[in-house]
């Protein structure tokens, strides 16, 4: 009898110890997107001499979370190649924005490229990268919450609206 009872007991503090003794904490791994882009993908869809323009960006986003798992800090990555396009193309912009397939929205977080940084495609092809970009908690929560309804696009002087688009997954 006194066995069973140091074994029941024993067993009852093993299981009271692991639940109470460190507490959970929630995840900061980044979250990875990698978006496969397309002019045909575009609102509507690029008919012109860069209607073959294609490529993929891959998206990181940092987060922090607090002990409720509630984001309290964001950074984000994009790193971006993009091909088949005419020679000699300029990206002068490149923006994550809200809108679910088929449907144009407005800028909600930019990569920060500009008339500066923007990246002409020799030989219709070329890669660019903007790390550690500034995002808000809220433009975090938002995207991270329902990923399928923002999409991320590249923007040309000749597609000013958009020059290859892909849904975020």
């Amino acid at each position: 009898m006194k066995r069973l009872a140091i074994v029941s007991c024993l067993a009852a503090l093993a299981v009271a110890g692991c639940g109470s003794s460190s507490p959970t904490t929630p995840s900061n791994q980044p979250t990875v997107f990698t978006v496969q882009l397309s002019a045909l993908n575009e609102v509507p869809p690029v008919s012109n001499a860069e209607s073959t323009g294609r490529g993929t960006a891959i998206i990181t986003m940092h987060t922090t979370k607090d002990s409720a798992g509630t984001i309290t800090a964001a950074t984000t990555d994009f790193n971006v190649s993009l091909n088949s396009f005419p020679n000699g193309t300029v990206i002068r912009a490149a923006h994550i924005h809200p809108g679910a397939a088929g449907v144009a929205g407005g800028v909600l977080l930019s990569t920060g490229m500009d008339a500066s940084t923007a990246v002409t495609l020799a030989n219709g092809s070329g890669t660019f990268s903007f790390n550690g970009v500034s995002t808000t908690v809220e433009q975090a929560t938002q995207i991270l919450a329902a990923p399928q309804n923002f999409y991320f696009n590249v923007h040309s002087p000749l597609n000013g609206a958009g020059a290859a688009r892909g849904q975020l997954r």
